[in-house]
């Protein structure tokens, strides 16, 4: 059973306390989590909210997909499992390598 759920397209100054009180009407909230960028500390313009019961979390779909909050129409749906990241070099593309005749180091 998945009781979590995925909030996407929100507006930057949409806070959690909103998310609550919006999602709140679907049912009990385990938990919010607004997703910020770790540098500035401003939201990312999604959402993970946890409902305590599977009937609440189909509620909260379909009352609250393309709701207007902000002026944006909410993206609301199961959230999927994280994927795991990591391996060598950034995007997980391998080492870099550089090509002869574009100057700086050959490796």
């Amino acid at each position: 059973m998945d009781l979590k759920i995925y909030v996407g397209n929100l507006a930057f100054s949409t806070g959690e306390e909103e998310l609550r009180t919006l999602f709140e009407q679907a049912g009990t909230i385990t938990s919010v989590n607004l997703i910020t960028d770790r540098d500035t500390g401003r939201s990312r313009g999604f959402a993970f909210i946890e409902m305590s019961a599977q009937t609440e979390v189909e509620d909260a779909i379909k009352r609250f997909n393309n709701y207007d909050i902000d002026g944006r129409a909410l993206t609301v749906n199961i959230a999927r499992p994280r994927e795991e990241r990591g391996g060598p070099g950034r995007y997980n593309k391998g080492p870099i390598k550089h090509k002869a005749g574009r100057g700086g180091r050959r490796y």
